[in-house]
C-alpha cells in the first residue's frame, strides 16, 4: 500500500522540483504586482505630501480642505488594490500546492474554499477547548479524500471573554481538522500539550466529567513527556495512536515549535495545530520569493494528511 511515511522523502524532494517549475513562476508574477503597487504607493504618497505642503505654505485653507476629498478617495483606491493583492495571493498558491498533492494516487478531490470554514458546532464537539467561543472566525477550508477517508481542515481564530478584564482572549488560533472513520469507534480520546496544562484546566475538568482519565505508560516515553492523554475505558488508544504517528508528531512539534491537540469525540477524529500567524499571508514591503514561506504551509498540510493516512492504516 502506498503511503506518506514510505514515500515522505521522495514527496518532499519532488515538491522542491515542483516549486521551482510551477510555484516559483507564479510567485514571480505576484512579485511584479507587489512592486507595481509599491511604486504606485510611494509615488502617490510623495505627490500627496507635496500638494499638502504647497497648500499649507501658501496658507490656502479652502484648497487644502478641497484636496482631502479626491485624495481620500484615491487613498481608498490604493487600500483596495493592496487588499485585492493580499486576498488573491493565497488562493493562487494554495491551489498550486493542492494540484501537486492531488496527483498522488491515494489522494483525490482536493478543493479550496477561501471564505468557508468548519462549523462552530463541530469545533465545540471536539472537546479540545472548553469554551462557548463567542468569537469564532474561520477561512480557507480545504476538503478532500485519502483513499476512503474524507476530511476537512481550515484556519480558525477562536476567542472568549476574559473573566477578569473586559476584553476577548485567544482560545485557539491555527489549523483545525476533522475526519470521520469508516467504521464506528467507541470511546473518547483527548491528547493535549503537557506544557499547556495550566491553561487547559477547564478542558481537563470537562474531560473528567465525561468519564475520561489520564493514561500513563501507554505511549513512547518521549511522547508522554510532551503530551497528556485522556481517554474513556473503552477507547482503543494503543491501536489508534501508533508509534510511528507519535514519532511524527514529536518531530513536527520539535522542528516547527507548534502546539498539537488531538481528540476522538462522537466517532469523529479532530486535530488542532496552533499557528500564531496567518498562513501564506503575503508581505507587502518585502519579497515573497521565499521557498520557506511556501514550504511551511506545505509542511502543515503534509502533517495533517500524514496523520489521516496513519489513522486510516490503524483503524
Amino acid at each position: 500500500m502506498t503511503d506518506f511515511s514510505y514515500h515522505k522523502e521522495e514527496l518532499v524532494a519532488g515538491f522542491r522540483i515542483y516549486y521551482n517549475h510551477t510555484i516559483y513562476p507564479e510567485l514571480v508574477r505576484q512579485e511584479k504586482k507587489r512592486k507595481r503597487l509599491l511604486r504606485l504607493f510611494f509615488f502617490s504618497s510623495g505627490v500627496i505630501i507635496l500638494l499638502f505642503a504647497l497648500a499649507l505654505s501658501f496658507n490656502i485653507f479652502a484648497f487644502t480642505i478641497f484636496l482631502t476629498i479626491p485624495l481620500g478617495a484615491y487613498l481608498a483606491f490604493l487600500v483596495f488594490r493592496f487588499t485585492e493583492f493580499r486576498l488573491s495571493f493565497k488562493p493562487h498558491i494554495v491551489n498550486l500546492i493542492l494540484d501537486y498533492l492531488d496527483d498522488l494516487p491515494f489522494i483525490r478531490e482536493l478543493s479550496f474554499h477561501v471564505n468557508d470554514c468548519i462549523e462552530k458546532t463541530k469545533f465545540l464537539e471536539s472537546g479540545i477547548f472548553a469554551t462557548d467561543a463567542p468569537s469564532y472566525q474561520g477561512e480557507d477550508l480545504i476538503t478532500g479524500q485519502i483513499r476512503d477517508l474524507s476530511f476537512l481542515f481550515c484556519e480558525l481564530q477562536v476567542k472568549e471573554f476574559s473573566k477578569v478584564r473586559s476584553r476577548l482572549n485567544d482560545v485557539f488560533r491555527g489549523v483545525f481538522m476533522m475526519t470521520k472513520p469508516r467504521e464506528p469507534i467507541n470511546g473518547s480520546i483527548l491528547i493535549l500539550p503537557r506544557n499547556l496544562r495550566q491553561f487547559l484546566t477547564a478542558t481537563i475538568k470537562q474531560a473528567n466529567k465525561s468519564r475520561m482519565r489520564e493514561l500513563h505508560k501507554v505511549h513512547l516515553p518521549a511522547f508522554e513527556e510532551s503530551f497528556m492523554t485522556y481517554a474513556t475505558a473503552d477507547a482503543p488508544v494503543k491501536d489508534l495512536l501508533s508509534a510511528e504517528m507519535q514519532q511524527n508528531l514529536l518531530h513536527f512539534k520539535q522542528q516547527r515549535n507548534k502546539e498539537i491537540f488531538l481528540s476522538l469525540s462522537r466517532g469523529t477524529f479532530y486535530f488542532a495545530l496552533s499557528e500564531p500567524d496567518d498562513l501564506l499571508e503575503p508581505a507587502l514591503f518585502s519579497s515573497n520569493l521565499r521557498f520557506d514561506l511556501i514550504k511551511g504551509f506545505f509542511d502543515d498540510i503534509f502533517l495533517l494528511l500524514d496523520f489521516i493516512d496513519d489513522f486510516d492504516k490503524h483503524q
